[in-house]
């Protein structure tokens, strides 16, 4: 699906939210991403394969 260079990372790689985005709804809260994935605001994921990725977030500091 990805037509620059540098290409970008695989649906199935590690740094997968990288790539660059191809539609964004911010009001609907997702963008569709040139690998195919889509990321939603909370920072889940639906995978090519419809598999979901829930949102993974950062240790909050007490």
């Amino acid at each position: 699906m990805c037509n620059h260079q540098p290409h970008c990372p695989s649906a199935y790689a590690s740094d997968r939210a990288s790539a660059h985005v191809t539609v964004s709804h911010p009001e609907q809260g997702w963008s569709l991403l040139c690998n195919g994935v889509i990321l939603f605001d909370d920072t889940g994921l639906l995978m090519p394969d419809s598999t979901v990725m829930t949102p993974h977030r950062g240790l909050v500091a007490a």
